[in-house]
């Protein structure tokens, strides 16, 4: 079927009625007024109705005309809501983006890029979730999360997943401990101490709770606590010990020391089998693995 009328037809029919004649829509156009007028009259005999009652110097609308003002507004709203929506998909002036972070990478990893992100697309909404990384693998394969950072390993391989970081797992005791001074702890004398750990759920204790059964040893938990923080100040004070990602020990008051033998974790950006990325999550995948 061949419509009456185009895009720009309406809008010179709009300038028209938005200006009250057409010298007035011509000099907004910056057009001719015969070219207007031209206009017009294509529209009236296409549709087979008159739109203005022309009196001298001054229009009105006709009654077909009003119940026309209104089709044509909603067709070129319509019309600028779909040029605005693709203009955003290409040139990412907006959008929301949910990403799920572990904590310990949250607060010692991803800020920089998170930053660095944001202020190349300001437009895109960022929306950081915080919580275990297998609770994470969950959220991402429900659709609750666009991406996702997790452990790569037989328990994440249904989702599709980047290589992102490998990262060490290290024994963190107070400077005066005396597990500081060595150069690496077997996992029999990490158990032999008071233990302050994440809650279930968190790589942190899935890591802990892996590193006991291959063991046979027992975590003697004196304390558990999923901010870092306040881990930190309850090692630093001596109450127990932990393991962290190396990185996260930066206190001058902490030492970090390897596992004998050292335990390393890869972790990986990942996001559900099969999904479509829009335009954002790519650019936000793209972004991170230039920059890791």
């Amino acid at each position: 079927m061949t419509l009456p009328f185009d895009l720009r037809t309406l809008g010179v029919f709009l300038a028209v009625v938005n200006r009250g004649g057409f010298s007035a829509a011509a000099r907004e156009l910056h057009v001719a007024q015969s070219a207007v007028s031209q206009t017009i009259a294509n529209l009236e005999h296409r549709l087979g109705l008159t739109l203005f009652q022309r009196h001298e110097r001054r229009i009105a609308l006709t009654p077909e005309g009003e119940a026309f003002v209104d089709q044509a507004r909603a067709v070129v709203e319509r019309a600028e809501a779909a040029h605005l929506a693709m203009r955003e998909l290409h040139d990412l002036v907006k959008g929301d983006l949910r990403i799920g972070i572990p904590s310990m990478l949250g607060s010692y990893y991803f800020p920089p890029l998170l930053m660095g992100f944001k202020s190349r697309y300001p437009g895109l909404r960022l929306t950081v979730v915080e919580a275990g990384a297998r609770r994470l693998q969950q959220m991402i394969a429900a659709g609750e999360l666009d991406l996702g950072v997790v452990i790569d390993d037989g328990a994440s391989h249904h989702l599709t997943r980047r290589h992102l970081v490998r990262e060490e797992m290290v024994v963190c005791v107070p400077r005066d401990h005396a597990y500081a001074g060595r150069t690496s702890v077997t996992p029999e004398a990490f158990f032999a101490e008071p233990l302050v750990l994440f809650q279930d759920g968190y790589f942190h204790r899935e890591f802990v709770d892996i590193l006991a059964r291959e063991r046979g040893a027992e975590a003697d938990v004196a304390f558990e606590s999923n901010l870092i923080p306040l881990t930190k100040a309850i090692v630093s004070r001596g109450f127990g010990i932990t393991t962290f990602l190396r990185r996260v020990v930066e206190e001058p008051e902490l030492a970090a020391v390897s596992f004998d033998p050292p335990a390393w974790l890869d972790l990986s950006l990942a996001w559900a089998e099969g999904a479509y990325l829009s335009r954002a999550e790519q650019a936000f995948v793209d972004f991170v693995l230039a920059n890791r």
